[in-house]
């Protein structure tokens, strides 16, 4: 817990009316620097859509799962709170696969939904757009989600919602839900503010529990590496003081890309499970995990060998040993925690010069390794890395393209530009990459999505048309869903369901009144990805796979498929 040296001073509570409860809203988001909003207009938030249009900006995106996708994209990309707009019923049901994405991440974001008048809420009587325990729905797929019972309570329950979704030093953010019903959106608000003055306030941490333990493996370490997740997010600057002052060579998870910039020389990156991660841990003596979920994509199906000693820091004790064994571990927030380890090694661990070596070798062979299997595919991946500032936002859907060098070999160099569906679900890249570059509408922010997930939110390219923000579209048309169709390839199987029907790229574009540009060969692609970036607009960059070519090893995801041969025989 934390100490304060300071006890507060409270005041006389004030009183503060709003119009109804779109002001109240607005209000509530100005405090945490909201400055847009996602949303689907309804009959049962017009209130709230009203009063943000009015203050704020809304973006009205065409579906209400691409709401939640863009809050989500822009308080990734921004650090902060997002917030999505949705109607009741169906609406809140089409939302609750995007909350389940920002769930899996842990994002900050806000979601609102309508609820019928408060006189006929679980009545059962079919009133329009009800449906039954929308609140349990949403429950199971948010952090924490909350129904407004009263007009009194309405501030509280908003500001709340903000906090926890927010979360804090030591407390995991994430979605919150709150359902509001119409008839209490359109009344005059009321909040009772208590005004606390907390002067010269002075946190003190205590040492956390196990920390000696674990700083005692890590001094006897020779040959050490650090794994790091997306715990991270916000501790770069002192992820980086340990790695410069211990020399540790730092592996990471997807999500954990960029809280060290990926140039630095110790940084081997997203690359544990490949061959050359693999061999890198295998002489390692000490792993020292952080904020890492160990997803089984990034861990071959949980079988990649760890060090014969494995520490781990998490700010879940659940998540200490919950994958791989440890040695020791330590529950709290890296923030606090790395220094503390920095100060142990600073003055007893430094690792020889050999090791550091060794590191910087592999970080050079996993990225050799990887572009002899991509061929002239990783000339996009350079491409892009030079035809950006070096802060820019890269959204990813799940796509050939961003599963292979997307992923790793294009450099991130901070966790706030990396942006992609952490859980894995097709289709939000577009969303996503809307969000953030509404938040960073003074950088570029580029999209890789596939032909097949692109279909899903296929209306969203409307609102790119409409919103018009600094965003390349970079669209990867290989007529289906290419993974799977190397997956059934591999196993020698006939294609099933695979192959789609996709759209004139060029005349889809023209319609929407998008500029429209196409890659056919890698030797266009720095010119064509320049000028896209250049317009400082909107623009569909269509990559004609056909034409392009393939890869020289076809990508296959990393899930085990049972050997069926092997199955009849037995």
């Amino acid at each position: 817990m934390t100490d304060l040296t300071t006890a507060p001073t409270i005041q006389a509570p004030d009183v503060v009316t709003y119009a109804d409860g779109g002001d109240l809203l607005v209000a509530v988001l100005r405090e945490v620097d909201v400055d847009t909003v996602f949303g689907v207009i309804s009959v049962h938030n017009l209130p709230l859509v009203e009063a943000v249009s009015r203050e704020l900006r809304f973006v009205p995106v065409r579906h209400e799962a691409s709401a939640v996708n863009a809050a989500d994209g822009y308080a990734r990309a921004t650090g902060g709170l997002g917030c999505a707009l949705t109607s009741t019923g169906t609406g809140a049901g089409n939302a609750a696969g995007s909350l389940i994405e920002s769930l899996s991440s842990a994002t900050s974001v806000l979601h609102v939904t309508g609820q019928v008048e408060s006189a006929y809420l679980g009545s059962g009587r079919g009133f329009i757009h009800e449906t039954k325990d929308q609140l349990g729905m949403l429950q199971a797929v948010s952090l924490d989600a909350v129904s407004v019972p009263s007009l009194e309570e309405s501030a509280g329950i908003l500001r709340a919602a903000v906090d926890r979704a927010l979360g804090g030093r030591g407390r995991a953010g994430g979605p919150v839900s709150v359902e509001w019903p119409i008839d209490l959106q359109y009344l005059p608000q009321r909040e009772v503010v208590e005004i606390v003055e907390v002067s010269e306030e002075t946190a003190v941490f205590p040492k956390p529990a196990g920390l000696d333990a674990l700083t005692e493996l890590i001094v006897a370490a020779e040959r050490p590496l650090i794994w790091a997740g997306g715990g991270v997010a916000d501790a770069g600057a002192e992820l980086t003081e340990l790695v410069e002052t211990w020399g540790a060579g730092l592996l990471t998870s997807n999500s954990g890309r960029g809280a060290v910039p990926e140039d630095y020389p110790l940084v081997v990156g997203n690359y544990g499970a490949t061959p050359g991660g693999g061999k890198l841990l295998a002489e390692a003596d000490l792993l020292l995990s952080i904020g890492t979920h160990f997803r089984s994509n990034e861990t071959r199906d949980y079988d990649l060998v760890l060090p014969p000693v494995h520490v781990q820091v998490d700010l879940d004790p659940a998540a200490l040993g919950r994958v791989f064994p440890i040695a020791a571990g330590v529950a709290g927030d890296a923030r606090d925690v790395l220094p503390a380890i920095t100060d142990v090694v600073r003055e007893r661990a430094r690792v020889a010069g050999e090791w550091r070596a060794r590191v910087t070798r592999a970080r050079q062979d996993v990225r050799a390794t990887q572009r002899e299997g991509l061929g002239d595919h990783a000339v996009l991946a350079d491409a892009l890395r030079t035809a950006l500032p070096r802060r820019s936002v890269l959204a990813r859907d799940v796509t050939i393209a961003s599963s292979s060098w997307g992923n790793r070999l294009f450099e991130i160099y901070d966790p706030r530009d990396n942006v992609f569906p952490r859980g894995g679900g097709i289709g939000q890249g577009l969303g996503m990459g809307l969000g953030a570059a509404m938040g960073r509408h003074d950088e570029p922010t580029v999209v890789i999505a596939g032909d097949g997930g692109l279909a899903v939110h296929l209306g969203e390219l409307l609102t790119l048309a409409q919103e018009r923000p600094w965003l390349v579209l970079l669209v990867f048309n290989d007529g289906g869903y290419g993974v799977l169709r190397n997956m059934q390839e591999a196993r020698g199987v006939d294609r099933a369901g695979v192959d789609l029907t996709t759209p004139d790229f060029a005349g889809l574009a023209s319609s929407l009144g998008l500029p429209y540009q196409r890659i056919g060969t890698a030797a266009e692609a720095t010119t064509e990805l320049e000028q896209a970036v250049a317009r400082r607009g909107p623009v569909l960059v269509e990559v004609d796979l056909e034409s392009f070519g393939p890869m020289p090893r076809p990508f296959t995801p990393p899930v085990k498929v049972p050997d069926r041969t092997k199955r009849r025989s037995s």
